[in-house]
Parts: structure tokens; C-alpha cells; sequence
């Protein structure tokens, strides 16, 4: 069953996705070389207390923190570790966050220090995906217009890999909600989108293979092939004519932006 949300509601998912763009931005100014996955894990949740709202993937299925901070060949789900962050790794933070009785879901993919051209252009060309996708989150048209501006563009376009194992989703008073969103498809299929629907779209682009493979630890999701992937996401509202984008980028942009130059030192 889909769920639309009234505005009041949307007004409070707003507030949710915003925190967790806070959050991860509060994350972005610590990322540097020398740091753990799991010192920003634990840095994540405190300022999620901080701002009197629970982590939305602490305890999820089981799953045991707070962020799921996914580096280089790991696509998604990853474990903070005490491993730590070296010049060339990219990292993936994707948070959640619970508050007034609804979830905000967003996610970014940082470069530690320099890295190479060619790991830029997978992160530019994922990033350019997503919004390219919500051009396509209008009401009238379907789900699986979403899925294939993702596809076309990163696939067809730039020979990437698009995750089939995993895909974006409804969003409100439960973390995953219908209607899945996935990232390849056709267009004109999959449901029908209407006013007040609250989705994550979230392209996870693999470098080389589409193919996954799943960690011993039973979440961390790596590319087969070991080549790096990406991962940004967005929770938006559908509306007539352009989506509404709950979540923002804009203050992680900023914290990612200032923090270039201190990784630039290393």
C-alpha cells in the first residue's frame, strides 16, 4: 500500500531529511585521512541526539549503528570500522534519522584527499544521475520513468554499472515504504506517481559490474569486481510540474567544500 502524506505531514519529513542533511554534514567536516568509519559513525548519532531524534538504522533488522558508511568497492550498508580513511579512498555516508514520528533518508559519496580523475567522473556523473531522476518525480508520470533517466545516463551513456540488488523507496512514518524505486527500468512502467507521494531515490553506480556480493558481516554490500561505486540520495515530494527536494545537499556541499583544503595537505 502507498501512503500519501498531507502537507503538514511533508512539512515534517522536511524537517527530518534536513537533520539528516545537518548530520552528514557535520560528518563531511570530519572526513580526513587518519580518521575511522567509526569515529564519524559515533559523531553522526550524537549530534542526531543532540537535535532530539533517534537513528533511524540503529537496530534496523538488526543492523548495529548509526550510519551505514560504505568505502570504495563497498556499495552500500557498510559497517563503520576502526580502519582508518587513506588519501584516494571515497567514502559513502548514508543516515537516517527519526523524528516527529517520520524518517529522513539521504546519502553522499566524499573523496578523502586526492583521488583519480576517473573516481571523480563516477562520483559527478552518479550525483548528475539523481537529479536527472528527479526531473522525472513529477506527478503523472511513473516510477519507472525515474528509474530509466537514472539508467540511461549512467549506463547507456558512460558504460557504468547500475545496481539491480537495490533500490530507492517510499519514505514516511516507516523507513521503507512502496513503491520501490529502482534505478534501471523502462519508461512508462512501475507505478503511477501522485501529489503528496515521499520517496528516496538513491542511485548506487558501480564503476565496472552491475554484480554485487554480500560481506561475511551480512550487511556491507561490495561491487564483484572490487572497482569503486557511488552513492547520493535524495528524498523528495511529488508535486505537479517539479519535485519538491525535502533533503538538501547544500550544507554538505559546504562542509565538503571547506574541508578540500585540510585533505589537501595530505
Amino acid at each position: 500500500m502507498i501512503h500519501y502524506k498531507s502537507k503538514a505531514e511533508v512539512e515534517l519529513m522536511r524537517e527530518s531529511a534536513l537533520l539528516v542533511s545537518e548530520t552528514i554534514a557535520v560528518v563531511a567536516s570530519r572526513i580526513k585521512p587518519g580518521v575511522t568509519t567509526m569515529q564519524l559513525d559515533k559523531i553522526a548519532e550524537e549530534f542526531i541526539k543532540d537535535n532530539k531524534a533517534t537513528a533511524s538504522f540503529k537496530g534496523y533488522h538488526g543492523f548495529p549503528y548509526a550510519c551505514c558508511i560504505s568505502v570504495n568497492d563497498a556499495v552500500v550498508h557498510g559497517f563503520p570500522t576502526n580502519d582508518e580513511l587513506v588519501p584516494g579512498d571515497i567514502i559513502s555516508v548514508d543516515v537516517g534519522v527519526f523524528k516527529n514520528g517520520f524518517h529522513g533518508d539521504s546519502a553522499y559519496t566524499f573523496a578523502v584527499g586526492e583521488i583519480s580523475d576517473e573516481v571523480k567522473k563516477l562520483l559527478r556523473v552518479t550525483k548528475e544521475s539523481l537529479y536527472l531522476g528527479i526531473e522525472k518525480a513529477i506527478a503523472g508520470n511513473r516510477v519507472g520513468d525515474i528509474a530509466f533517466a537514472i539508467q540511461d545516463y549512467t549506463e547507456k551513456k558512460h558504460g557504468y554499472g547500475v545496481v539491480r540488488d537495490l533500490v530507492g523507496h517510499g519514505l514516511g512514518r516507516s523507513l521503507h515504504e512502496e513503491p520501490q524505486v529502482p534505478n534501471f527500468g523502462k519508461r512508462g512502467t512501475g507505478a503511477k506517481l501522485k501529489e503528496g507521494l515521499v520517496i528516496a531515490i538513491e542511485p548506487m553506480i558501480n564503476m565496472g559490474t552491475k554484480d554485487v556480493v554480500h560481506d561475511k558481516d551480512g550487511w556491507t554490500i561490495r561491487t564483484a569486481d572490487g572497482k569503486p561505486a557511488a552513492h547520493y540520495e535524495h528524498d523528495i515530494c511529488i508535486q505537479k510540474g517539479k519535485a519538491d527536494i525535502l533533503s538538501s545537499f547544500t550544507p554538505i556541499e559546504a562542509a565538503e567544500k571547506a574541508n578540500t583544503e585540510l585533505c589537501s595537505d595530505y
